[in-house]
């Protein structure tokens, strides 16, 4: 009785482990309800925001010119409604049209062949074969060959096709003006959360009069798109598979 109540009392122990190793208590716990939406939260409060720090230099400010309606430092002489200060909205155009195509097949071979006889040496020959009446062949005395080939192939075949827009937020401005911006957009289908964020440096001078800017013109571009929920979890191999691709070194 006390051995059953003990091997019970383990195989819940190990269960429990293994279900909150893998977080399938909070999967257990959302079985039948849609994925929750993230709180709409400051960027640069949340965990892992790091500001970006980059060499600038700070252009110095124009001389001011008296009875002037021009303002040094204004891209323009009516006012710019364009993102330019922290926590201004730009629109972001993310469009991506990559493909590649890698073909690469590698062929190498080589043959040897070494013969080796020694039927004339001062008649000493004749004694190696005294020593070796059964082994020993004057006239061949060594003979080797080897065969080497090594055949190998590879090819790359991708293509990706990524159109959206979103908006994005104006996190911090550098000191030479360029703008630190940071987008995340989440959509929810039928129990299906699609996520998209994008971060990276944008020139003022690169947003347009309608305040948008292009992927392209993105200097260190971040761009994530996925989801989560039963159809990705459909597509992803379960945690036990996973585990067993890690250790397995065949």
């Amino acid at each position: 009785m006390i051995r059953t109540i003990l091997k019970n009392t383990a195989c819940i122990a190990l269960l429990g482990t293994a279900l909150g190793g893998c977080s399938a208590v909070d999967r257990l716990e959302n079985i039948g309800q849609a994925p929750k939406l993230s709180p709409i939260t400051n960027p640069v409060m949340q965990k892992g925001y790091q500001p970006v720090v980059m060499p600038t230099e700070q252009a110095p400010p124009g001389p001011r010119a008296a009875n002037s309606l021009w303002t040094p430092g204004s891209r323009s002489f009516f006012h710019d409604s364009r993102a330019s200060h922290v926590g201004d909205i730009l629109t972001i155009n993310i469009s991506i049209a990559d493909a590649a195509k890698i073909s690469d097949t590698t062929s190498r071979s080589r043959a040897n062949s070494d013969d080796a006889n020694l039927t004339n040496f001062f008649g000493l020959e004749d004694e190696l074969q005294k020593a070796l009446p059964n082994a020993a062949d004057p006239s061949s005395l060594v003979k080797m060959g080897s065969n080497t080939s090594n055949v190998g192939s590879g090819s790359v075949n991708r293509s990706e096709n990524v159109n959206l827009t979103l908006a994005g937020l104006v996190t911090q401005v550098l000191p030479n003006g360029n703008l630190v911006v940071n987008g995340h957009q989440q959509v929810r289908v039928n129990y299906e959360l699609r996520d998209l964020q994008i971060s990276g440096i944008v020139r003022p001078e690169d947003i347009t009069s309608d305040n948008t800017v292009s992927l392209s013109q993105i200097a260190e571009a971040r761009v994530s798109y996925g989801g989560k929920g039963q159809i990705t979890d459909m597509q992803q191999p379960r945690y036990g598979s996973q585990v067993f691709d890690v250790l397995m070194p065949f």
